[in-house]
């Protein structure tokens, strides 16, 4: 479908975008049909932190501070430039969550999805409520990812700071609620808690009674998808700019990446690796069931989101990095990667380094390597660990096409997998597909504006908009053996150490 131009607003219609995601805030201006403005906005790292028993978590004032400084960055290009952009989009990393108390301040910090420190309440959960049919209806894993076992958790470790919290909310929701004063939440955020009923558009009630929380904790399900439009008097004056239009409340970024990188119809999959990673497709038909492994959260009220997420993607390169006498020239490097034969290290790699999400949802599981010897080099098991992460999503893309169907393409984007073409070569070879790049470096923040615009009505349908693409990557046929012989190893030594089949099938003891 062609986009729509709604009259005098194109091509000067512009969108700032915020982009909150694991390690990094963004602020970025999209003019048009998605086009981004170079140089606009400002880039703002920062660290999480973590435990020794599995923690991973963040100050929400932090963040705030860090999105505020981005925007003060993109509002004083905006003011040099004399542009009022038609809306503030917003997308941020899910499954995160915190508590405020009656007076909007944090009773808790922002826990992150990849903290594994609820993984016996998940567990719990388990006994309480049949796991398979809650999966059904919520699309998510009774896991640690999920908010379920983090706010049951949280009951049990910290109950002060739960009987303090009035609200429990997201860091995009608590986010809109320091500077636009209301607290607003999107279909697409609270389809990623856990705690939403994906077929009724409302919260789980069976979920809920199983919990130590009451609805009133949560954003009120009639007000969802609602922008705001007044800042704060403390900001109006700030950013004069960006007061009096929609402020669109924070999408899910994988909905968002799917959206900016093009795959928005169920023959396109999208492949995503930043520190994290996840192959998802975007269906506007319900599915008849979600696959065992698989996940299933909204794009939007009529769009449905399907695949699978691993808690370790390039966050594995990145480790390697730190902690292996590798050469200290990238270059160096992706030579070496590249002129290495596929399983030629002779090892067998898990790369659980933060616990494992798809297909298996084992957040206590670990890393583990295999065949070492004292001539392996740091090379070699860098070459593993990649390999071992592109099968990984091998086993999610099985499980996707059975559900969903076969892919005419993957569409790859993510800074740490488009840093690497060799590793880029070996998704293709492991997954037995033509990779394609996508060339919009910010695609999640791409996505959220593209949806804006959507609901401005400047686009009719965010499906008509195309993304920019890169080389495609093919896979190698004689690697083919290799790879499914790489595969069978791997599923060896995962059950042998975790045991057979998913985490709904076979969960660990306790």
């Amino acid at each position: 479908m062609a986009p729509k131009m709604a009259k005098g607003d194109a091509p000067e219609a512009s969108v700032v975008s915020i982009d909150v995601g694991t390690s990094s805030v963004r602020t970025l201006l999209f003019e048009g049909l998605g086009h981004e403005r170079p140089g606009a906005g400002a880039h703002l790292g920062y660290e999480v932190e973590t435990t020794a028993d599995g923690g991973v978590e963040v100050g929400a004032d932090r963040l705030a501070a860090l999105v505020v400084a981005g925007i003060d960055a993109i509002h004083e290009r905006l003011n040099v430039e004399g542009l009022r952009p038609s809306a503030v989009a917003c997308c941020t990393f899910w499954h995160n969550v915190l508590g405020v108390d009656a007076d909007g301040r944090p009773t808790t910090p922002v826990l992150h999805p990849f903290d594994t420190r609820s993984s016996a309440a998940a567990l719990e959960l388990g006994e309480r409520i049949d796991a398979r049919q809650q999966h059904q209806r919520t699309g998510c894993i009774l896991h640690a990812s999920y908010l379920p076992a983090k706010l049951l958790w949280l009951s049990e470790v910290n109950p002060s700071a739960f009987r303090a919290t009035r609200r429990w909310m997201s860091v995009g929701e608590y986010l809109y609620l320091k500077l636009l004063g209301t607290a607003a939440c999107s279909t697409s955020m609270v389809s990623g808690s856990g705690l939403w009923n994906q077929r009724e558009n409302r919260y789980d009630g069976e979920l809920l009674g199983a919990l130590p929380i009451e609805p009133v904790q949560l954003a009120p399900v009639d007000e969802m998808d609602r922008p705001a439009s007044n800042l704060r008097v403390d900001y109006r004056s700030r950013w004069p700019l960006l007061d009096g239009i929609p402020w669109y409340p924070a999408l899910g970024d994988g909905a968002c990446n799917n959206v900016g990188s093009g795959c928005t119809t169920v023959d396109r999959y999208a492949l995503m690796v930043g520190t994290s990673g996840a192959m998802r497709v975007v269906s506007e038909t319900a599915p008849s069931g979600i696959p065992e492994g698989l996940w299933c959260y909204r794009v939007d009220r009529k769009r449905y989101l399907l695949g699978g997420a691993l808690s370790n993607g390039g966050g594995v390169y990145d480790w390697m990095k730190r902690n292996l006498a590798l050469p200290s020239s990238d270059d160096e490097i992706e030579a070496k990667l590249a002129g290495m034969p596929p399983g030629s290290h002779g090892l067998t790699l898990l790369p659980f380094f933060a616990g494992e999400r798809s297909p298996g949802w084992r957040a206590e599981a670990r890393a583990a390597i295999c065949g070492l010897s004292t001539h392996t080099s740091s090379v070699e098991i860098l070459r593993a660990a990649l390999e071992s992460v592109a099968l990984r999503f091998r086993e999610i893309e099985e499980l996707m096409t059975a559900g969903f169907g076969e892919p005419r393409e993957v569409v790859a984007s993510g800074s740490a997998l488009l840093h690497s073409r060799a590793w880029t070569q070996m998704m293709a070879d492991a997954l037995g597909r033509r990779v394609v790049t996508c060339l919009e470096h910010e695609a999640s923040a791409r996505g959220a504006a593209l949806l804006s615009l959507e609901r401005l009505g400047i686009i009719a349908d965010v499906g008509g908009v195309s993304a920019r693409l890169g080389q495609a990557f093919h896979p190698v046929p004689d690697h083919r053996r290799v790879y499914d012989l790489q595969l069978e190893q791997q599923r060896k030594l995962y059950a042998r150490i975790f045991g057979k089949g998913t985490g709904l099938e076979n969960p660990p003891s306790r």
